[in-house]
Parts: C-alpha cells; structure tokens; sequence
C-alpha cells in the first residue's frame, strides 16, 4: 500500500476499508465541528454575568436573535425541536428572564415569544467569550477565517433545508 493510499484509510468510517478521500474529509470536517462545539460547551465562561445554557437553549436563543418575536411553532420548526421539548426550553429561558411569552396581537389565542434585555445582553456576551476562546485556540490566525466562515454556513443552511420532516429519527452520536 503507497503511503497515499494509507491517507484515505479511515477506520471510523468504514471499519478499515479505503474511502474516496472528499468522503474521508467531510467525515473529518464533521468529526472537528463536533469536538470543537463540545470544547467550547466544556469551558464555560470566565464572566460571572453569563448564564449558562444547554444546547437546546442555545439554538433557542440564536434563532430569537435573528427574529425576536417568533410564534413557538416557527421556533419548533427553525430549531428542529419537538414541541413538548420546545415547551420546557421555553419554561427554563422564562425562569432565567431571558425570554418572555406575550399574546400574539393578531392572535389573542397565540403566543410570541420575545427576547428579553437581559437574554440581548447575555447573548452577547457569550458569543464575546466564544469568539475569545476560538481566536486565542487558532493563534488568532485569520488567513482562511472568511472562507471557513462562508463553508460553515453553507453547511449550516443545506443541512438545515434537508433535516428530515416528522418522521422517526435517532440521534447521531459521537463515538
């Protein structure tokens, strides 16, 4: 075996077997992304001001970012989750007074639900830390920071568009 076939080796992706090597880094691609998320999660924050969140939180409060008053059936939707598990994200954002449920004013029997200054704040704050923590574990090397970017959110978007629609599903895990 040549020393470039032993590259496109990839155990965890075929028991052994030699994988074409795009498939072999997209599978390193997603394998990154998990662990990076998972490190960044595993730190914590350094400001006392910022309150933690599960992932579930989270996703609920980057979609409120991007629209502050959404109805939870729109939020369920966006974020991918169920809207019994949507339901008690909610319940715990409200405890922690960054988010409130208001009556829809077009619909006395809707809710909306809002963000509130301090999930604003709290957002941002967070979002302060992350970048803090990413910047200083890249050695602040921005040479391929927009192209990352723009791949990133490509994936984002197509995964997103293709989630699967109401119908059984596990969840992945990491090995």
């Amino acid at each position: 075996m040549t020393e470039d076939q032993k590259h496109q080796m990839d155990p965890g992706l075929t028991g052994g077997a030699a994988v074409p090597d795009d498939e072999r880094r997209w599978a390193e691609l997603a394998d990154l992304v998990l662990i990076i998320s998972r490190e960044i999660q595993f730190r914590g924050y350094t400001d006392e001001r910022a309150i933690p969140l599960s992932p579930s939180e989270g996703m609920v409060m980057r979609h409120l970012q991007n629209e502050p008053a959404a109805p939870p059936s729109r939020m369920a939707a966006a974020t991918g989750l169920q809207r019994t598990n949507l339901s008690t994200v909610l319940r715990s954002l409200e405890q922690k007074g960054l988010v409130e449920r208001r009556a829809d004013p077009g619909d006395g029997r809707g809710v909306t639900v809002h963000t509130t200054e301090l999930g604003r704040t709290n957002y941002a704050l967070v979002r302060r830390e992350w970048a803090a923590a990413v910047a200083s574990a890249a050695g602040h090397d921005t040479a391929n920071l927009d192209a990352t970017l723009a791949l990133l959110a490509a994936t984002e978007n197509g995964l997103t568009r293709s989630r699967p629609q109401n119908r059984a599903r596990r969840p992945a895990t990491r090995q």
